[in-house]
């Protein structure tokens, strides 16, 4: 029983943490790129703006929900909910600090076949989203979502093969473990470079962000697989999309970055929290400032990216990567 409160507890905190992170991380994104295009942002509700999140909410709350007479209705109210969950469950397996307390899940040694399960269902609540709508816009953001996932995916999970050859081990944990050798060239970012190049541009693509937001392309398709979707439905959307950015960033941390690894965590193991924190903000400023930046890619140069770029380098990396291992060159062993 004790075990059961102490995972109901650390669901509960992870949960607000993340639904937090959630509404300011919008907040957040909305300020860096007025800061970075000249434009003003928002800066009415609250002392800086800082209470337009709860703003938001409210509205959307209060937000009048359509429901089109010719969607699928089952299909079209759970699509939403599909697209929320596998971002949050992410973080079961991700450990955001030093030893089992920081961890929702104990150490679970497939971590990475957890990983790319979750983010290989969240694909069908955007592309059953897609098709319950019973409009052409929707369906063809249903398809590119659908393609263009599948796509990528390929791509990030040869990518995490690398840092799992590396680590010769599937638990997320140990991956961060690995990475301690006493100083900072230990993290995976340096000592396998491509894999996290790879890894970086794929996670964009899974999240559908700048330049890979082509699913809802609004001069193209309107909103794409969100065109008939209104009030809560539309910010369950959102909120998803938000979500899972977080949590790519915290995989990005893990995989590449150490971890909670960082001066003195085994003093203060509540230092392993914070280095943790950081360094996934700084990931997710990363993935705001490409937004701001980059123009979207042509729809056919984005599959043709993935398949004939991507995929062969990340192989190219994987075979390199195994025999160096096993020709036990330092760094590699």
């Amino acid at each position: 029983m004790p075990v059961l409160i102490e995972l109901i507890l650390k669901s509960v905190v992870l949960v607000f943490v993340l639904l937090t992170g959630f509404a300011y991380m919008s907040f957040v994104e909305r300020r860096v790129l007025a800061r970075l295009q000249a434009r003003v942002g928002p800066n009415r509700a609250g002392p800086a703006g800082l209470l337009q999140p709860l703003a938001d909410g409210i509205k959307l709350i209060l937000k009048e929900s359509i429901t089109p007479k010719a969607v699928d209705i089952p299909i079209y109210f759970l699509a939403p909910v599909l697209v929320v969950v596998p971002a949050l469950i992410l973080f079961a397996v991700i450990p955001v600090g030093k030893g089992p307390l920081f961890q929702l899940a104990s150490d679970v040694n497939v971590g990475v076949l957890y990983v790319l399960g979750v983010m290989g269902v969240a694909v069908y609540g955007i592309t059953l989203a897609g098709w319950a709508s019973n409009n052409k816009y929707a369906s063809l953001g249903g398809l590119r979502a659908s393609a263009q996932v599948i796509s990528y995916e390929l791509g990030m999970g040869l990518s995490m093969v690398a840092v799992v050859l590396m680590a010769g081990s599937m638990s997320l944990a140990q991956i961060v473990e690995a990475q301690l050798p006493g100083n900072i060239l230990g993290w995976y970012i340096f000592r396998q470079p491509v894999a996290a190049v790879i890894f970086a541009i794929t996670i964009l693509a899974e999240t559908m962000r700048a330049p890979f937001d082509l699913v809802e392309a609004e001069q193209e398709l309107t909103a794409g697989y969100m065109t008939e979707y209104s009030g809560m439905k539309f910010a369950l959307f959102f909120m998803g999309e938000y979500v899972k950015m977080i949590a790519v960033s915290a995989l990005f941390t893990t995989f590449f970055l150490g971890g909670w690894s960082g001066p003195f965590v085994n003093e203060v193991p509540l230092l392993s929290v914070a280095y943790f924190t950081i360094k996934v903000i700084a990931c997710l400023l990363g993935m705001i400032l490409i937004r701001a930046t980059l123009p979207r890619m042509r729809y056919d140069r984005l599959m043709a990216f993935g398949w004939k770029v991507l995929v062969p380098v990340a192989l190219a990396n994987v075979l390199v990567t195994a025999v160096l291992i096993g020709l036990g060159i330092p760094g590699y062993k």
